[in-house]
């Protein structure tokens, strides 16, 4: 048994800033399950969106965040977010952040992205992610009173109506998690007063997807078997352009090519996106991504191309290094011809439904990220609002734990059961998990894609039931490995998503229903929410 003030589980820009925000007056444990830097933030190349410069308003901001969303945002949350945003980017410079520097008495050199009205995205190049991973990192590791672990996976949360004490209130409270060890084998038991989930995204759920490795909807599937609540798994943003190469894994390139005037144009080097929506190449996500999916229907063509040579090596070396050099190395000189894109898999907008300080329907269990559900980004994320989200309510919750923070220390402890491994063997065939992974991502890319029907969702529930009730089998059979932790996820993943879009019979956002191509604001103007 451990025990810690708050269990962090998970280290990108959220968890990060969290533990920095409350380190000042609790113990915190990190869990991270490999490395560190290994998070969705270190990949996030556009920037972080604020209004941060006199030729924008908060207004604006607000007004491109509800249309992206697409008549789902709360617009008391968007609000929040956008009038704080400011104020957190300018403590990211504080805590060592090097953001891109303006000119002409501009603060920021702030880019310009789909679905947005001003110039309002702070950047470090194309490498903000990793410039934010990197700052708060340091800042982490040289603070005594936060815990790493590397190379720790949770597996499921701790439960007072599991341990001996039942629950006074009627509502569960959280007491931490299992964690498995990964070096040792051992899943330990982790105590604590507050536990928060920021484990990121679930693109792995998908066969093609932006998303780094760890990205399989760990919280959100941890959350939905303690009983929490869980809201818009059907709004699976799939980013438009991925970069198409065999020899590359995840490689996106950013909406910034596009806001910089980037073209996207089809094999015969004709523009299309007018075609699908008025604002051509920066329509939102949503739109630019069923524009490519139509088109390569249509051509059957495996991808298209995004055209940026007209803005000259110089600008572009200098602007996007990162995309600029990694194209380079796979025979693609970007100023001189298009790049090969396809959308891919890239942002969960649903997630752990939280209050406006990150809480869930769990006591004492937060949601920070991608892993929670928010309000802000409704039926579609606003490019750039991802990071700025996370840092935002990051604070929030910091601010809620810190004010609540007697009451909670003063919260009577429970003794909890370690875990318990009865007659589970090792498992000796890998391939049992690999062969239902493979199957599940396939399932996931051909029937609950960028474009749905009533019937593939129908199909793919029922090839989906043997894989749940095997994963199932699988767990309780054999001891725990970091993959069978992750299948265990993934599928459970891949059914709420199937299921949220089953409910959602209209057409909004990210969820495009060929059998209800219009949007119904009459049933549909709400959340989707699951419970265990």
């Amino acid at each position: 048994m451990f025990l810690t003030d708050i269990l962090i589980i998970g280290s990108g820009v959220a968890g990060l800033s969290f533990a920095l925000k409350v380190s000042s007056f609790a113990r915190v444990t990190l869990v991270t399950k490999k490395q560190s830097a290994d998070t969705a933030t270190n990949l996030a190349q556009g920037g972080i969106a604020a209004v941060l410069s006199k030729h924008d308003s908060f207004e604006e901001h607000v007004q491109d965040t509800l249309i992206s969303g697409d008549g789902l945002c709360n617009r008391d949350v968007v609000q929040t977010v956008v009038e704080e945003g400011g104020d957190r980017v300018r403590e990211l410079v504080d805590f060592g952040v090097s953001f891109q520097q303006g000119e002409k008495g501009e603060e920021f050199d702030l880019g310009m992205e789909g679905g947005h009205s001003a110039r309002r995205v702070a950047h470090a190049k194309d490498m903000t992610g990793r410039e934010i991973e990197r700052a708060l990192l340091a800042q982490v590791q040289s603070d005594e009173r936060i815990e790493i672990l590397e190379n720790h996976m949770a597996v499921d949360l701790l439960l007072e109506s599991k341990a001996e004490k039942e629950s006074a209130t009627g509502q569960d409270r959280c007491l931490g998690a299992y964690v498995l060890n990964r070096t040792s084998g051992e899943v330990e038991t982790w105590q604590a007063g507050v536990t928060v989930l920021c484990t990121g995204g679930s693109g792995k759920v998908y066969l093609y997807t932006t998303n780094p490795d760890i990205a399989t909807g760990d919280g959100v599937a941890m959350a939905y078997r303690a009983g929490a609540k869980v809201a818009d798994l059907e709004f699976v943003q799939f980013h438009p352009t991925c970069f198409f190469n065999p020899r590359v894994k995840n490689f996106l390139i950013s909406e910034a090519v596009r806001g910089e005037g980037g073209i996207l144009i089809n094999k015969q080097g004709q523009p299309f996106m007018q075609q699908y929506d008025a604002r051509g190449d920066l329509a939102t996500r949503d739109a630019v991504a069923r524009g490519i999916d139509t088109e390569m229907k249509k051509s059957g063509a495996d991808c298209v191309y995004l055209d940026i040579t007209h803005k000259g090596a110089d600008f572009l070396e200098q602007r996007f290094p990162t995309i600029y050099n990694t194209c380079k190395k796979y025979g693609v000189h970007i100023a001189q011809e298009p790049i090969p894109v396809v959308p891919a898999a890239h942002y969960m907008c649903g997630g752990v439904l939280t209050d406006t300080w990150g809480a869930s329907s769990v006591n004492n269990l937060l949601a920070l990220g991608e892993t929670a559900c928010t309000g802000l980004h409704g039926a579609n994320r606003l490019a750039s609002n991802s990071l700025l989200e996370a840092v935002v309510f990051a604070h929030r919750a910091a601010q809620w734990v810190k004010k609540n923070w007697v009451e909670i220390s003063s919260q009577s402890s429970c003794h909890v059961q370690d875990w318990r491994i009865g007659r589970a063997q090792s498992i000796e065939e890998n391939v049992l998990i690999s062969h239902n992974w493979d199957q599940i991502r396939r399932l996931m890319w051909n029937y609950v894609g960028i474009v749905r029907s009533k019937k593939r969702l129908q199909l793919v529930e029922r090839r989906m039931r043997p894989i749940l009730i095997e994963t199932k089998e699988h767990f309780y059979d054999y001891l725990l490995t970091p993959d069978l932790i992750e299948l265990r996820n993934i599928v459970l993943m891949a059914d709420l998503i199937i299921k949220s879009a089953s409910l959602r019979r209209e057409s909004r956002g990210l969820h495009y229903m060929l059998d209800y191509p219009e949007r119904d604001d009459v049933f549909f103007s709400k959340d989707t929410v699951l419970e265990k």
